[in-house]
């Protein structure tokens, strides 16, 4: 009698087991995924999007950048003495920052066909971040200048500069980065530079073909003549332009 109750209860412990493990087989969401059918077209992941900004970044500065080609026809200096820009055959002015100026200096020379890469600024001067020689292939690129002593304080920067003057007629009138007129390029190539609140003073002077004076501080070498003007106008009727104790913008 004992071991048919035994056995029973064997019995009823593995139905109930059997039981169990038949309920969790037919729960619903722990059933595999049936296997994909071949040729079934499967989703495709989705890319994960740029970094919110950089995109449109790099968009908008390949579409900044512009070629053009010209000829040499003559060096410009700033009034400090570095060779800052040039001037084209046909009128263009390439401007560049004073720390590539020994390299086009050294580099070209008048009457070099070049390739420019950079930007067009809104008076029409060409902003030169690589500066090509087609005939020879070398570049120069705007790349940071290399450590140095720390600038001159803005007290002492006119020490070294020369007392000038010029006189002649406009060839060209500079603009500062934004296109507000900031001086002129004489017919000879002189630099005289302003700064735009007082260009804005001679509107009737600070244009093409007009005739100007000016008295100031600068150098004169080998590659042109620049000056910021202290005294400005018309050949004998010179308006001076700070009190004579303050220092040089």
């Amino acid at each position: 009698m004992q071991s048919i109750r035994c056995r029973n209860l064997r019995i009823a412990v593995l139905a109930a087991l059997f039981a169990a493990s038949a309920g969790c087989a037919a729960q619903p969401g722990v059933t595999p995924p049936p296997a994909p059918v071949a040729g079934s077209p499967q989703p495709s992941p989705r890319p994960a999007p740029p970094p919110s900004g950089a995109e449109p970044d790099r968009l908008a500065e390949a579409a900044s950048i512009a070629t053009a080609q010209g000829t040499v026809a003559r060096f410009l200096t700033n009034p400090d003495g570095d060779v800052d820009g040039f001037l084209t055959d046909d009128g263009t002015l390439v401007r560049f920052p004073p720390h590539m100026g020994v390299q086009v200096a050294t580099s070209l020379r008048r009457g070099d066909l070049v390739e420019m890469n950079g930007m067009r600024e809104e008076a029409g001067a060409f902003a030169a971040q690589r500066i090509t020689d087609t005939r020879t292939g070398r570049q120069i690129i705007d790349a940071p200048p290399p450590r140095g002593p720390s600038p001159l304080p803005r007290t002492l920067r006119g020490a070294g500069l020369s007392r000038l003057s010029a006189q002649g007629q406009v060839a060209r009138v500079t603009t500062a980065p934004h296109g507000e007129p900031d001086g002129v390029i004489l017919s000879d190539g002189t630099v005289i530079k302003l700064t735009p609140p007082m260009a804005q003073q001679f509107a009737t002077l600070v244009r093409t073909g007009a005739t100007v004076s000016a008295q100031g501080y600068g150098t004169r070498n080998e590659y042109g003549t620049a000056l910021q003007a202290t005294a400005f106008g018309s050949p004998g009727n010179l308006t001076p332009l700070y009190d004579r104790n303050a220092p040089l913008p």
